[in-house]
């Protein structure tokens, strides 16, 4: 009996671990790809570092992905984080665990993990084939996957796993190709909405912090009604707004927020201290040293680009000796370390998000093989499924996860 024929669509991390897979159950697995690499995606994970994963458990990890985390269990079940961990370490990739148990390779580059996807694909002999953008899935009447063309050219296979992506970044390549090879064949996507993005703020100083990034900080978003208050971690500011990773984990929620109402984003930039022992360091610190400028003065409490933009703010005078503050001017500096407040305006667009919110419906996708529900031979990876979770490796890992099973699937049923 003939070992049967696999088309796996896009190179990324699920399509690339869903070839593999298939491979070594014995299928015949050609892998296509419309950019001329593999593995574009995998060198802007982790700021370039790659963050493959996440040391959590499994039960968190199914927490982070939100109401949808469930239909990750039986993935999860047959590879997970360690079995992941497993693959890159036994091909001699030294890993390492960070804050927040993300796990990235101790190189520090993206590069390392592509390469070694890249051997293990030589490896098992996997047909590659790059600029080659597939048109559309065929099915027969009866709903069984017949095949894919390519340029216009009818290519036969038995089973197909559309790894493409989402809609974000399309430059990578995940440009919601795939999205609309599967609504053509009569699945319904999910509204696709930004996920991990950026936002943008109102206030126009905005860009003279462009590049300033904060520490241990924490952020409180309000909509006039109820607050969102994050975790103590880093905010970095843009041209435009602010990213990092204590925005990224919210902006979805945010971005729902502000589709209708003004957000506010209030900045607290000394979370350890309460309002009380903040006043009472300002003025121990004021004693000590009374005739020295308040821009030299706020060195110990802010950034050095940061002070300028704060005393206008509070329209006092830089000049001005800390000993000639008035007690009103003193409890304003403490009110703005405590709550530096920014107006939101949104989101950037999809299209720049790291993530894609929405995607192909969960509803109509069996969770224990990652077949379709309504094409038989046809199977979903990665961020095309309406699947996302907050930054931490947590995605990556789900793309790797549901590749693999895809892959064993599509080679065994």
């Amino acid at each position: 009996m003939n070992p049967p024929r696999v088309i796996v669509v896009g190179a990324g991390p699920a399509g690339m671990m869903a070839a593999i897979r298939a491979a070594q159950c014995q299928a015949e697995v050609t892998i296509f790809e419309k950019n001329p690499r593999l593995g574009v995606k995998l060198f802007l994970t982790g700021k370039g570092r790659c963050n493959l994963t996440n040391a959590a458990s499994l039960e968190e990890f199914l927490t982070r992905f939100g109401r949808n985390g469930q239909f990750l269990r039986d993935a999860f079940r047959v590879f997970f984080n360690k079995e992941l961990m497993d693959f890159f370490e036994s091909r001699k990739v030294t890993l390492k665990v960070e804050r927040q148990l993300r796990v990235f390779p101790e190189s520090d580059k993206a590069e390392t993990i592509v390469s070694v996807l890249k051997g293990e694909l030589a490896k098992l002999k996997i047909r590659q084939e790059f600029l080659q953008p597939v048109d559309e899935i065929i099915i027969s009447e009866e709903k069984k996957v017949q095949g894919v063309k390519v340029r216009g050219v009818f290519l036969p296979a038995e089973k197909v796993i559309i790894a493409t992506g989402g809609a974000s970044y399309p430059s990578t390549g995940s440009d919601g190709t795939g999205l609309k090879m599967a609504k053509s064949v009569g699945h319904n996507l999910t509204p696709l909405s930004p996920g991990l993005v950026p936002l943008v703020i109102e206030e126009i100083f905005i860009k003279r912090l462009e590049g300033l990034s904060l520490k241990n900080i924490r952020l409180i978003f309000n909509d006039g009604k109820k607050n969102l208050a994050t975790e103590i971690g880093e905010l970095l500011f843009t041209s435009f707004g602010v990213s990092g990773p204590l925005v990224l984990s919210h902006s979805a929620d945010i971005s729902q927020w502000c589709a209708d109402k003004k957000v506010r984003l209030k900045i607290d930039l000394k979370p350890a201290l309460s309002i009380e022992q903040l006043k009472n360091r300002l003025d121990r610190e004021i004693a000590d040293s009374p005739n020295r400028s308040v821009k030299i003065f706020l060195k110990s409490f802010l950034p050095i680009r940061m002070i300028e933009v704060f005393l206008e703010c509070l329209k006092i005078d830089e000049q001005k000796k800390v000993n000639q503050l008035m007690r009103q001017e003193r409890l304003d500096i403490v009110a703005f370390l405590k709550n530096f407040t920014l107006t939101v305006k949104g989101p950037l667009s999809i299209r720049e998000a790291m993530v894609t919110r929405g995607g192909v419906s969960l509803k109509e996708v069996n969770p224990r093989t990652m077949e379709s529900r309504l094409v038989g031979g046809l199977y979903f990876a990665g961020e095309i499924l309406d699947l996302d979770a907050d930054t931490g490796g947590f995605n990556l890992q789900a793309a790797f996860s549901t590749g693999y099973l895809a892959g064993e699937s599509a080679s065994t049923a």
